[in-house]
């Protein structure tokens, strides 16, 4: 059989997997244990509203405050998971690259005085 030529792969992406797969691999891993967690709990709330222990809003509303718990823990955990990653592969922080860039203008500054000089 023929085998298919693949695609050539541009330099950017090659350079862009190493970070962005680790970050793929969390966010996929998030928005699948969302929509366990969502389904089990409409699931849950659908069997009360049946039996009759509780109104359709008021399952409802359980629902949707629920997942809004939910969705605030995941963000945090999506958060600190990323965090993580992007500090095992050395990827500077918002803050490190102002610290760099006020050392650049304090550095740029000295060699205005010294080319004035």
């Amino acid at each position: 059989m023929a085998r298919k030529k693949e695609a050539p792969v541009q330099e950017e992406e090659k350079k862009a997997s190493p970070v962005l797969a680790p970050l793929r691999k969390v966010l996929l891993a998030s928005i699948g244990a969302v929509a366990v967690a969502q389904e089990e709990a409409e699931d849950l709330i659908n069997k009360l509203v049946d039996r009759g222990e509780i109104a359709r809003e008021e399952g409802r509303k359980l629902v949707d405050d629920m997942m809004a718990k939910r969705r605030e823990k995941m963000e945090a955990h999506f958060d600190s998971r990323v965090e993580a990653a992007l500090d095992r592969m050395n990827v500077p922080t918002k803050a490190d690259l102002k610290a760099v860039e006020k050392k650049l203008d304090e550095l740029n500054q000295k060699l205005d005085k010294l080319v004035k000089s």
